[in-house]
This record gives structure tokens, C-alpha cells and sequence, in this order.
């Protein structure tokens, strides 16, 4: 039920949903398909918004969407992209032939992400399923209370929670399957992908993407 994502560093993911290809935060994006259909930022630090991958994938039909708070920054990409869409946590939107609902993305702790700044996380709903993708986020109370087939959280730690606390929030939720992201190369090591899997309860089905 995953065979349509793809990750690679950070929070960058590629999905495709027919005809149509969704790109989240990508980030030193390999090669030049032009391909996307659809990218979604989660927030505007540069390992999430990179200017530079998205003229790699982007094309006259691309649609680029932000959260209200970095409409200004998102200028930076706007020559590579045919329209720009903003969104604030907690909304419902749709776009094309994609429903998308937003999620506030948040530190509860830590001074990186403040829920002021009004970032977020996104469900998208393709093909029956509801796909979650937490963006840099604490298990905040509204990370518990999404209801998804697939989530895709942060594990690195530092600047999002760590394995063990993306592993309770994923027992929490309860998808079928959980991918780990967010860590491997800026922050965390390899092994906290191993270390979110040893903490994940059955029935939940944990699948690696990234790849070392």
C-alpha cells in the first residue's frame, strides 16, 4: 500500500497519485524531472524549503503550497511555478483532484518550531487512503488525534521528537503502516529508524524508505 512513496533526505517525499505527482519539503533533490504536480512545504527552514530542488521538479503547471507565515519567503520559488496556494493549520482544501487537510506541526519543549509560527503537517487522501505527514512536530495533541492509513513521522530528535517518542504517537494513532523520516543525515543516525521500530506495536507494520 506504499509502493507509490518515496523518500529520500529529511522530510523530502515524493508520491504519486496517478497521474498526478506530489512532492512534500523536497531537499537536494537528485537529477531534474520537472515532474511535480503538486508541492507541499511544510515550514520554511532550508532543509524543508529548498528554492533550488524545487526549480529542479517544478514545471509550468506546477502548483506550489505554504503556510500563510512564509508567503513572503515563498517568492523565492514563485518563477518556478505556475501558482501559489497558502494554507494554516486545522483547514480542509482541495486541490485538483486533491483533498489535503493541514495539521499543526509544533515543538511542545523546544524554541525551533513554536505553534505561533503556524506550520504544519498535511493528510492527503488518495486512492481511499489517508496519508499523514507529520513535518517537523512534537507528539502534540493534535498529532494524536489525526486519523490516518499511513503516517510518515520525524524520528531524528532535536529539532522533532525522537524514535521512541514518534513510536508512541504511531501506537497512539494506529495506522496500518508507519514510515520514519527526519533522520540519517542532518540530524539523528541510521540507527533511530531501527530504534522507532523495536518501539512500535503490532499490528502497525513499520516500512524503511530511506535509503543510506
Amino acid at each position: 500500500m506504499t509502493e507509490n512513496i518515496e523518500v529520500f533526505k529529511q522530510n523530502s517525499i515524493r508520491i504519486v497519485n496517478g497521474k498526478s505527482i506530489i512532492y512534500v519539503d523536497p531537499f537536494e533533490m537528485d537529477g531534474s524531472p520537472h515532474d511535480a504536480s503538486i508541492i507541499l512545504i511544510t515550514h520554511d527552514h532550508h532543509d524543508h524549503f529548498d528554492p533550488a530542488s524545487i526549480e529542479k521538479i517544478a514545471n509550468t503547471n506546477t502548483v506550489l503550497v505554504v503556510p500563510e507565515k512564509m508567503e513572503k519567503k515563498a517568492a523565492e520559488a514563485l518563477d518556478h511555478v505556475s501558482k501559489l496556494i497558502t494554507v494554516k493549520p486545522g483547514i480542509i482544501k482541495e486541490i485538483g483532484s486533491l483533498q489535503l487537510n493541514t495539521v499543526p506541526a509544533y515543538n511542545l519543549l523546544k524554541p525551533f518550531h513554536p505553534k505561533s509560527s503556524e506550520w504544519v503537517g498535511y493528510i492527503l487522501n488518495i486512492n481511499g487512503r489517508r496519508i499523514y505527514i507529520a513535518g517537523d512536530t512534537d507528539a502534540t495533541k493534535e498529532a494524536k488525534a489525526v486519523k490516518c492509513d499511513i503516517a510518515l513521522v520525524p524520528v531524528g530528535g532535536t529539532y522533532t521528537m525522537d524514535a521512541k517518542a514518534a513510536a508512541e504517537l504511531v501506537n497512539t494513532i494506529q495506522p496500518q503502516v508507519a514510515i520514519p523520516v527526519h533522520y540519517g543525515s542532518i540530524v539523528g543516525s541510521p540507527k533511530d529508524g531501527e530504534v522507532f521500530a523495536a518501539n512500535v506495536k503490532a499490528p502497525v507494520k513499520v516500512e524503511f524508505k530511506i535509503k543510506f
